[in-house]
């Protein structure tokens, strides 16, 4: 039985209470047992915290560990299993700034998965979408005006194609991403900012469509959905399948609003996103038509995040890594309290609500039974949120209590 004594930590636990000063936290087999233990025994490791603060694990509820965006000459010139060997810098990048789950929304198969379940690859515990079903032409649809099909990620036997049009297509889509291993079926119900034939406002697979995507997952089989939902009727729809979150949630209206608290209904705004796209649009290779919708959306994301916090939507933290680098996953943290959260709130959705939003009941607080991820950092995050980004300024990041 291997034992470790966390001692001499501020402790921040995620779930509102106040910070716990001077304490010491003990993990067994991987699980936190007690906090402030009475007596500890000799065969104790012990890691001194020497006054510095200790958070859960973080969770970002909206990550793409299977990909990133690069310039599109350098993509098309990779062999095909190159970006296989990339995803285990992108995992080990994500970990390192303190991520130790994710929900991984489209391109990681269960392969990924079971390796790191099985520490080849050294990462982040996953749940997984495989896919995200998109119609023709739509968000999740790669082929260019030009004919040319340039895939976010190639499907392979472990990914299977996206593409579903139809109610009787979008069944049996659903059914093979379930058998490919999904943890959650994720779907593309609204156009987006990145692809280059739609919008965010384009609404995409109709209601029929989404209700048997619902059915297939959630009624049959006890999975849940996810869906990108940017436009105002697309939103709409989601609700009234009976989606489980709502991911970037770009347009809101005070109905949806009141109709996400009534059906409890999870928003994973992405703030970062655009922020990251803009930035670094060049280095990147995004798009002139992907870098000019970030920019039009910029200011009704911010808006529609500010409403829904506001109004007491379950906020649970993603951030769309992949769309731009890993391991920069923490800044969403600081544009979510630079819009109106608290930084215990901040805290609060990138722990317990996103454990919550992935279904996870084991993960996100440090408290007896929950399994022992941790991240030891430099400096307090309630007074310095910013802090969070700088990976100088975590010193400890463990997942089942391995460090």
């Amino acid at each position: 039985m291997s034992k470790l004594l966390v001692k001499n930590v501020n402790l921040i636990n995620g779930s509102d209470e106040d910070v716990l000063e001077n304490t010491s936290v003990l993990v067994e087999d991987g699980k936190f047992v007690e906090v402030n233990p009475k007596s500890v025994d000799d065969s104790v490791e012990v890691l001194d915290g020497e006054g510095r603060y200790l958070v859960p694990g973080f969770i970002d509820s909206h990550v793409h560990l299977a990909t990133e965006f690069q310039p599109l000459a350098e993509k098309l010139a990779q062999p095909f299993s190159y970006n296989f060997f990339k995803s285990i810098e992108y995992a080990r990048n994500t970990i390192n700034a303190g991520i130790t789950t994710v929900r991984d929304a489209y391109g990681a198969d269960l392969g990924f998965k079971k390796a790191v379940e099985d520490e080849l690859v050294v990462g982040p515990r996953m749940v997984i979408s495989v896919s995200a079903l998109s119609i023709t032409g739509g968000h999740g649809d790669s082929t260019n005006y030009s004919g040319i099909d340039v895939p976010l990620i190639t499907p392979h036997p472990g990914l299977p194609s996206n593409i579903a049009d139809g109610v009787e297509e979008v069944r049996k889509k659903t059914r093979e991403i379930l058998r490919a291993g999904a943890d959650v079926i994720k779907v593309m119900a609204t156009g987006g900012v990145s692809t280059p034939t739609d919008h965010p406002r384009f609404t995409q697979y109709s209601q029929e469509e989404l209700n048997v995507i619902v059915e297939e997952a959630r009624y049959r089989n006890g999975v849940k959905v996810m869906a990108h939902a940017q436009g105002e009727e697309g939103i709409q729809q989601c609700l009234d399948a009976g989606i489980h979150s709502i991911e970037h949630g770009i347009y809101l209206t005070d109905k949806i609003i009141d109709q996400m608290k009534e059906q409890g209904t999870f928003l994973v705004p992405t703030l970062l996103a655009p922020v990251s796209v803009i930035e670094f649009a060049e280095e990147l290779g995004v798009s002139e038509v992907g870098l000019k919708k970030s920019k039009e959306v910029l200011d009704a994301h911010v808006e529609s995040f500010k409403k829904a916090h506001k109004s007491g939507v379950k906020i649970a933290m993603g951030t769309d890594a992949g769309v731009f680098k890993h391991g920069t996953n923490l800044r969403e943290l600081e544009l979510m309290v630079e819009h109106g959260m608290t930084p215990m709130e901040a805290i609060i959705a990138s722990t317990k609500t996103a454990a919550e939003c992935l279904e996870l009941d084991n993960v996100g607080q440090i408290a007896p039974g929950f399994l022992a991820d941790f991240v030891l950092l430099k400096e307090n995050p309630l007074e310095n949120i910013g802090s969070l980004k700088d990976n100088d300024n975590i010193l400890v990041v463990a997942k089942e209590g391995k460090v």
